[in-house]
Parts: structure tokens; C-alpha cells; sequence
């Protein structure tokens, strides 16, 4: 049965990044989510009866989920709860839950074990993050770098949290499968990076180069908050400053394209 004191639990993972942090624990919410959650991060499911008889108009993400659910009742380490709708919508931060949520474990990753993936043979591929704010475009991003083939994302203290629920929507499920972490000092992170002979690229307004002009080994894009763009500091720290052109009277992309068209050019030129 799910408790009043449960469901103000699960509220709180839901809405607050400290609760999130403090468990070490993030909300999924939805089908498909759902069924990509690795096993070992897997620790409640809540889910509703009508989600698990709605079979007849089941799209095919849907009846995976619905087996998958039967599958984990054998499962000791997985909480498995049926809850009413009304219950679901207090503790889904959609206005139209789909009848399945569940509770993972924040996955674990290091600046070391992605560093310790650049063997030198150019295909290193790093995106570091300063300040992004918006939660669709940190997402979208996420989603991009799995799709270009990322090594890594590398993120400062001060960017939104990955385990926003908006955030973890929009990756679509890259979350699971991408190196990520959060760094205090991300000057620190570039010498690490440089030490490991990877090239530093600041996408900048004052680039000299456009990004289609560089032939990349091992690298890593240095890219900035959506409305002030990297911080002097940081990107006087990269080895180069390139550009992405703009035509008519726009000055930058939207973040998450722009990161796009870095990473891309990198691993598909």
C-alpha cells in the first residue's frame, strides 16, 4: 500500500535535486524509460492497474513494460507496487502520467574511467559543459552524444541536474548508457585532459576557425551556459577557439544544436 509518507518521498525525488541527491536515487517516468532502466539500477516500480490491462491498444514499448513488470515480481531486489490513478498523478510530474514510474539508483561514473578510455587513436570524443540551464537542452544533448558516439560528458557543479525528470525524459534513455559526471574545478578537468593529449576546442563567438575547418584527433568541446556562453576563465584554457557561421542576423545556435554539429563533425566529417 503506498503511504502518505511514501508518496511525499517519491514528491520530493520528483522535485527536489537535494532529496535526489541525498538518496541516491532518481524518479523514470513512463513506458519507455522504463524498459531501458539497466537491472541494476532498478530498485521500486510503481505502476497502475489499468497501465497493465490496457492490452488490446498496447503499442509495443507499452506490452514490454507490461511483461517486464510480471518478470520483476520474481525479483527480491525490485519493489513492485500497484497504485490508483489518482495516486500516480500525485506522484508523476506529468499532467497526463502513461501509469508506470519508477525509482533508480544514480549511476556511478569517473573522470578517471573515461579518461582511461583515450588510447590515441583519435577517436576520444569528450563534451564538457559549463553553466547549461535548461533541462531539454542538457537532455537533447545526452541523446546527441550517444547518437554521435560521446566518450564522455563532463559537466560543471553549476549545470542543471541530469536527474531532473524533464532532463531524464528528454535523453530518451542516453542517461543509462553514457559516461557522465559533475565536476567542481573544471580547470582541473582540462589539464587532465591536455595531459591525456586531448585537444581542447572552446566553441566560441571569437573563433578564428570554423568547426568544419579543424581535422580532430581526441578532443573535447568546451561549451557554455546558453545565454552568457564559457566563462573567460575557462575558455582562455582551451587550445583553440572555433566558430560555427551564421548567416542572416543570428549570432549563436541553440546550444544543444550547436553541440550537435561539434560532436558530429568530430566523429562523421
Amino acid at each position: 500500500m503506498l503511504t502518505k509518507a511514501n508518496i511525499h518521498r517519491l514528491i520530493q525525488l520528483s522535485t527536489k535535486s537535494k532529496a535526489r541527491r541525498e538518496a541516491g536515487l532518481f524518479i523514470v517516468d513512463g513506458a519507455k524509460m522504463f524498459v531501458e532502466a539497466p537491472m541494476e539500477l532498478l530498485k521500486e516500480v510503481y505502476v497502475t492497474e489499468a497501465f497493465m490491462h490496457r492490452v488490446d491498444a498496447a503499442t509495443s514499448v507499452h506490452l514490454k513494460a507490461i511483461e517486464r513488470v510480471d518478470e520483476l515480481k520474481s525479483q527480491k531486489d525490485v519493489i513492485i507496487e500497484y497504485v490508483t490513478d489518482e495516486q500516480m498523478k500525485k506522484i508523476s510530474d506529468t499532467q497526463t502520467p502513461q501509469g508506470i514510474l519508477c525509482v533508480c539508483a544514480t549511476p556511478k561514473h569517473s573522470l578517471k574511467t573515461m579518461l582511461d578510455k583515450v588510447n590515441g587513436d583519435g577517436s576520444a570524443l569528450f563534451a564538457v559543459l559549463e553553466d547549461i540551464q535548461d533541462p531539454g537542452n542538457l537532455g537533447t544533448i545526452f541523446r546527441t552524444g550517444e547518437g554521435a558516439g560521446v566518450t564522455g560528458i563532463i559537466m560543471s557543479k553549476g549545470t542543471v541536474d541530469i536527474f531532473n525528470p524533464k532532463t531524464i525524459r528528454s535523453t530518451m534513455g542516453s542517461v543509462y548508457r553514457i559516461p557522465f559526471v559533475y565536476e567542481e574545478d573544471l580547470a582541473s578537468v582540462i589539464r587532465q585532459l591536455k595531459k591525456a593529449n586531448v585537444s581542447v576546442y572552446a566553441a566560441h563567438l571569437k573563433g578564428t576557425k570554423n568547426y568544419n575547418e579543424i581535422k580532430y584527433a581526441d578532443t573535447a568541446f568546451l561549451i557554455g551556459n546558453e545565454g552568457n556562453g564559457l566563462k573567460d576563465e575557462t575558455a582562455a584554457l582551451a587550445d583553440e577557439y572555433i566558430k560555427i557561421p551564421m548567416s542572416g542576423q543570428v549570432e549563436s545556435l541553440n546550444v544543444a544544436v550547436a553541440t550537435a554539429l561539434l560532436m558530429y563533425e568530430h566523429k562523421h566529417p
